[in-house]
């Protein structure tokens, strides 16, 4: 399995002018390739596509320099996060016609940039990130009629993304309406109903706090105190759902605490790999993701570890940490 490093972490949380100011792309890589376990690098990274790292219409010629940049670091391109959120290109999967109209279009644009990344040569795998970028709460104002409007933007999407050769993915992630338990991102891709194209993209930070019902307690698998017998059980029963849709992946670490800014509230926070707070077995939880995860088209794992400060993520020992983690995980397949 090629491992993959996310570039967001340098942009997600982030704002000019502050002491946590975005981290350029060109950094990103510089600290993606200097890490080496053992002989091993980085294969690759994950991307999103936003300024301050891309112009989400910048032309042909200008993405194929980021290309070379890409390739200069003797790295490949996986999946790509389209800017589907209000405030980039899209808007909410269950808003009106025009925030919806938006969203397909955000997924458009990245099939675009994909195209381009697959025609360079850097991108030879990997997905289309999206999530659902509305809130639980408007959601929860009418669940069935949300969830039937998330899915057919799902759907309109879907087609886009089939005319490019594209899959989809869904990031499980509780602070997105119809995504924010382990049975409502279940619901809504059954309510899409396109297994082939539209899937899941699991997160072990993201996925954790599903099994602990934040923000759905009726979906509720777990409750504080559980023995380990308990964990791994309830793990089976989500994985065991949602792996036969899931198309992406992302290794991380979770404390059990939720964490957010923004849009991004009530989220799962993200720790370091080697956190003495993690929760997770990080090798054995990957397994249950990853089981025949080649019958399903994946190439490729990535980290996601997000709202950590500038001065940790520029830490080269980070990153080396990270790496080692990510290893553990192929080895473990």
């Amino acid at each position: 399995m090629k491992l993959h490093n996310a570039m967001w972490p340098g942009l997600v949380g982030k704002e000019p002018g502050t002491d946590h100011p975005p981290i350029s792309l060109e950094h990103m890589l510089e600290l993606t390739v200097a890490a080496e376990v053992d002989g091993r690098k980085f294969d690759g990274i994950d991307y999103f596509l936003f300024h301050p790292h891309t112009d989400p219409d910048a032309s042909e010629s200008d993405i194929r320099k980021i290309a070379d940049l890409i390739a200069s670091h003797n790295l490949k391109v996986g999946s790509l996060v389209a800017p589907i959120w209000p405030g980039t290109v899209g808007d909410a999967a269950m808003g009106d016609a025009e925030a919806r109209r938006k969203f397909v279009l955000a997924v458009e644009k990245a099939c675009r940039i994909a195209k381009i990344f697959n025609e360079h040569g850097v991108r030879e795998y990997g997905v289309i990130r999206i999530d659902s970028a509305s809130s639980v709460t408007d959601w929860a104002k009418d669940p069935a009629g949300n969830t039937r409007k998330i899915a057919e933007t799902f759907r309109e999407a879907g087609k886009v993304a089939e005319q490019h050769g594209e899959r989809l993915a869904a990031e499980g992630e509780i602070c997105w309406g119809g995504m924010h338990s382990w049975k409502a991102m279940l619901d809504t891709l059954e309510a899409t109903g396109m297994p082939n194209t539209v899937g899941f993209q699991a997160d072990l930070a993201h996925t954790y706090l599903y099994l602990m019902g934040y923000n759905a307690p009726e979906a509720a698998l777990l409750k504080e105190g559980y023995t380990e017998e308990e964990f791994w059980a309830a793990y089976t029963t989500m994985t065991d759902a949602l792996r036969p849709w899931t198309f992406d992946f992302h290794v991380a670490q979770n404390d059990g605490t939720v964490h957010g800014t923004g849009s991004h509230d009530k989220t799962g926070r993200h720790c370091l790999a080697d956190d003495p707070n993690g929760k997770l077995d990080i090798p054995r939880a990957s397994a249950y993701w990853l089981k025949d995860a080649a019958s399903r088209g994946m190439k490729h794992i990535c980290w996601d570890g997000c709202m950590f400060s500038n001065e940790v993520l520029e830490t080269p020992s980070t990153w080396q940490h990270i790496l080692e983690a990510m290893i553990k995980v192929d080895q473990a397949l």
